[in-house]
């Protein structure tokens, strides 16, 4: 396995772990440990009603949009499928987490840690999908 491979696909279980951890607070309703933020920004950022997307919570459709991706890149390392689905999806989750960075700065006007390690990790996938190539 080359090493932009390897480097991707740690960086989605990266991910996977971190969206599993907002899964997990999401479906028992409690808050999530804010690290380097104040806690009410985490909480604000949690309730708000950018919170959902279609009605489906946020880390539900990351963990579903990694877990594809996951997938995606398995596929395509074996050569099962061409690379071009995973990044595709990699790159609509990368504007995706930078819409949510946009509505965390300048709507709510707080960051949740988590939701930034989330951008950071769809960052560092569509950096990482360039070497893929």
């Amino acid at each position: 396995m080359e090493t932009p491979m390897l480097a991707a696909l740690v960086i989605t279980i990266l991910g996977l772990i971190n969206t599993l951890y907002l899964s997990y607070h999401a479906i028992n309703g409690t808050a999530v440990y804010c690290l380097f933020f104040p806690d009410e920004w985490c909480k604000k950022v949690q309730i708000s009603q950018y919170s959902k997307t279609m009605g489906i919570k946020n880390p539900y459709l990351g963990l579903g949009m990694l877990l594809a991706i996951l997938t995606l890149l398995l596929l395509a390392n074996q050569n099962i499928i061409p690379l071009w689905p995973a990044m595709a999806l990699i790159s609509f989750g990368f504007l995706f987490s930078m819409y949510f960075l946009y509505i965390q700065a300048f709507v709510i006007k707080a960051f949740c840690t988590w939701c930034v390690v989330s951008a950071m990790v769809f960052a560092g996938l569509f950096i990482t999908q360039f070497f893929l190539i």
